[in-house]
């Protein structure tokens, strides 16, 4: 493992932390992602999430049919335009998910120290001691002795609504297993882990090629990121060749700590961020406010949690049954985004910024050496803001790989596009993707064709980007502000003084 020091920045004087949050135009520069769902898919309630802070609602397709989800994308759309609030959309495929099939729906109640049959026969009843799940080839694949957990702790974290088994005996298709702890199960459906073990199904369904056949079909499958889930020892295995493949991460510490012993998670978390990181790619953190998804506090040890993650170089938090199913699904947003920014002001970006130079490989590039000095450059006349001109987004992600202490607003110029029969602006998908990613705020600009990028247009760009911060609050009289931009064939950093 690389060696990781507290990204901490010395010293906090308690005279900070006895003061007041203070609140910002935008709750904090890491993101958050919250999951839509029973509880929060009404536009009002979806309204209120993207106020507090969310920028980018997932959508759980483990649970819940296609018409569903797309009346809460509708209600979503409808928020967006109501709030005037830029939101992304990130969508969870199905994946290798075994799951325990409850037909009656009944509430199943096991008892320690007794034994319970999981078997492939999905007509047979869930009972107390049988229970059906929806894979066949579990005989084959634990041996006695191996651990199966069975139940909702990956969304819920309670122990009373999950079971630890020790496989006994494999019986032909049957396996029987000791259980290790009493409890119940609810509801129609409930996750089946069995630790450190290889279970060998496609990583894509029927289901989740059906969602890349239709986004083939829109032809916009070249520009959606695909995040790589990392759920499993196999995932912790691969993690760097997975890593160099993906857009960005997912470290979906839920399932994690089934697959390693929790003195090891953190180890996990603070290798693989830091990887992340280097790789200037998005990394999210899961699992943060169980206790919120019932309580309108976090624990001291969730909200200790939460500002860990952002000191380790999370991108963004991700919210799953907190906003999913919780009562609370704004205020947990609010929360989590109070603790974020609060950590943030400690964060040590001297030390992450000469971290990030050393691990570039030499020569550097010409639009990291770009990205790398805007930030420099910013640092040191303590700029309030990095403005950055891009297209495609790239130039704005790289300016944020290097984790700036003031925000960066990516000003995503959409070009005009033909096929011959009909003109597309490309730029919206590219400002929305950069909504994962921590620190970056971007805003659309009026559409242009390549051929009028003058200076004079993108001096009227930038006093529209200047305005908006403005009137964010963002940006004060007598601010110093960096702009990053192409000229020509040039790239050009220049600090701007505002006068009044």
């Amino acid at each position: 493992m690389q060696s990781n020091h507290l990204l901490l920045e010395e010293p906090i004087r308690m005279a900070s932390i006895l003061e007041p949050s203070k609140p910002n135009f935008f709750p904090a520069m890491t993101k958050i992602v919250g999951t839509l769902g029973q509880q929060s898919r009404s536009v009002d309630i979806i309204s209120g999430c993207l106020n507090a802070g969310m920028s980018v609602a997932r959508f759980d397709f483990s649970w819940g049919d296609t018409e569903y989800h797309q009346q809460t994308l509708e209600n979503l759309r409808t928020a967006i335009k109501s709030t005037q609030k830029l939101c992304g959309v990130m969508l969870d495929t199905v994946g290798p998910e075994l799951q325990v099939v409850n037909k009656s729906e009944r509430p199943i109640s096991l008892e320690a120290e007794t034994l319970v049959v999981l078997t492939p026969d999905q007509e047979k009843e869930a009972t107390s001691n049988l229970l059906p799940v929806n894979f066949s080839g579990l005989s084959k694949a634990v041996k006695k002795g191996d651990t199966i957990f069975i139940g909702q702790y990956l969304f819920t974290g309670s122990e009373t609504t999950s079971v630890w088994l020790e496989v006994s005996e494999v019986d032909g298709e049957d396996v029987a297993c000791l259980i290790k702890n009493s409890a119940t199960l609810a509801g129609p459906l409930y996750t089946l882990h069995v630790s450190q073990i290889r279970i060998d199904l496609p990583t894509l369904t029927d289901k989740d090629m059906e969602a890349r056949e239709f986004l083939s079909k829109l032809g916009n499958l070249n520009q959606t990121l695909i995040f790589a889930k990392i759920e499993n020892i196999e995932g912790l295995t691969h993690f760097n060749e997975i890593l160099r493949e993906a857009d960005g991460i997912i470290l979906s510490r839920g399932n994690i700590g089934i697959d390693l012993p929790p003195e090891k998670v953190f180890l996990f978390q603070k290798d693989a961020l830091y990887k992340c990181n280097m790789a200037g790619k998005p990394a999210v953190v899961t699992r943060v406010v169980d206790s919120m998804t019932d309580n309108l506090r976090p624990t001291r040890a969730e909200a200790t949690d939460v500002a860990n993650a952002v000191l380790d170089g999370s991108d963004a938090i991700l919210l799953g049954a907190e906003t999913l199913r919780g009562l609370y699904p704004v205020d947990t947003i609010s929360t989590v985004g109070k603790i974020c920014a609060e950590a943030e002001k400690v964060f040590n970006q001297d030390l992450y910024f000469k971290r990030a130079v050393k691990n570039v490989a030499e020569p550097m590039s010409h639009l990291e050496s770009i990205a790398s000095s805007a930030v420099r450059a910013a640092i040191k006349v303590k700029a309030s803001v990095i403005i950055c001109f891009t297209s495609s987004g790239r130039a704005a992600r790289l300016i944020a790989k290097y984790r700036p202490t003031m925000p960066v607003i990516s000003v995503v110029i959409p070009r005009l596009k033909t096929n011959q029969l009909k003109w597309t602006f490309t730029g919206a998908f590219e400002a929305r993707q950069s909504l994962i990613v921590r620190g970056l705020f971007p805003l659309l600009a009026d559409p242009r064709h390549p051929a009028e990028s003058t200076s004079a247009t993108n001096e009227s760009i930038l006093k529209v980007a200047l305005d908006h911060g403005k009137a964010t609050g963002v940006i004060k009289s007598h601010d110093r502000v960096v702009v990053c931009q192409k000229v020509g064939d040039a790239s050009l950093v220049k600090i701007i003084e505002l006068e009044d």
